[in-house]
């Protein structure tokens, strides 16, 4: 992180739902915060709380704390700006010479 996007950063604690999901049909997480907070381009989420492992088949939701970093105008113009060449590391393109049937 860039020390002068430090400078202009502050922090929140909101309660927060995490939902795991195990299952043949998906596997996943996903965080709800619980006062319906928004989280903007540039901010971090840190949430509170021992690792958990749920076992295969099952669906659990737990309550945490969450910290939210906020960034400042400057590192969410940035972000905003630069967030799609970040994103197009994560693709992967393929050609080949005949139709794939």
């Amino acid at each position: 992180m860039n020390p002068v996007f430090a400078l202009m950063r502050r922090k929140e604690t909101v309660d927060c739902t995490v939902e795991i999901n195990n299952t043949f049909e998906a596997l996943g997480a996903h965080l709800r915060f619980d006062n319906g907070v928004v989280v903007h381009p540039g901010d971090e989420v840190l949430v509170h709380g021992a690792p958990v492992q749920i076992p295969y088949g099952s669906c659990q939701n737990f309550r945490r704390k969450a910290t939210i970093t906020r960034a400042g105008f400057l590192e969410r113009a940035w972000t905003r700006a630069t967030g799609d060449l970040d994103m197009m590391e994560l693709c992967e393109f393929s050609f080949t010479e005949r139709a794939l049937s």
